[in-house]
């Protein structure tokens, strides 16, 4: 053999060398690439249960911001609710406090003078300002002249035998008034009834 013969072998052995380092290059990366996809593989299982975890730790969170909104909520509307309870009757007080007045200047005006007539009038034009006020706040008067009995807003105290047919379940006389308030009844009209 010539050199140029062991040249030519030392090429192709050179030549052969690196195809065989190159197969062994290509098992070594997809040994790689199947490592990293088992890794991947990993990681996707794994994935699931992290997301999960933190889904779940995000629905707390919410949660907890709601039952606070909530809970403040509530605590708002009961100091409200109480504050509409202590308060809540300024707005009748506050149209009556005129009335006080005019029962104060007639009882002052009824030391001058001994007229019981003047008197009598002055009372007569502060209980209808009172009613005037009293309307004006919601409150109406039960009707009980003759009224068919109504349980409803009557209260009956007394039965009356022997009225007739025309007025057996009627109102025979109001022994007090009864009073509604926007149209809730709240004090029942004490009446006697025909038998």
């Amino acid at each position: 053999m010539t050199e140029k013969d062991i040249d030519i072998e030392n090429e192709e052995t050179l030549n052969e060398e690196p195809v065989a380092e190159t197969d062994k290059e290509a098992e070594a990366s997809e040994d790689i690439e199947n490592s990293e996809n088992s890794k991947e593989a990993e990681e996707e299982e794994s994935d699931p249960l992290e997301k999960a975890q933190k889904e779940i730790e995000e629905l707390k969170t919410q949660m907890l911001y709601k039952v606070a909104e909530f809970d403040n909520y509530r605590k708002r509307t009961l100091k409200e609710r109480a504050e509409l309870i202590l308060n809540g009757g300024e707005k009748f007080i506050t149209a009556i406090l005129p009335i006080i007045d005019d029962m104060e200047r007639a009882i002052e005006n009824g030391t001058k003078t001994d007229d019981p007539e003047v008197l009598r009038e002055g009372m007569n034009l502060i209980h209808q300002k009172f009613i005037k006020t009293l309307e004006a706040q919601g409150v109406s008067t039960i009707e009980t002249e003759n009224a068919d009995f109504d349980t409803d807003v009557h209260e009956a105290v007394a039965m009356v035998p022997g009225m007739g047919d025309d007025k057996k379940g009627k109102v025979i006389d109001c022994l007090q008034k009864g009073y509604k308030l926007n149209d809730k009844v709240i004090r029942h009209a004490k009446v006697a009834v025909g038998q």
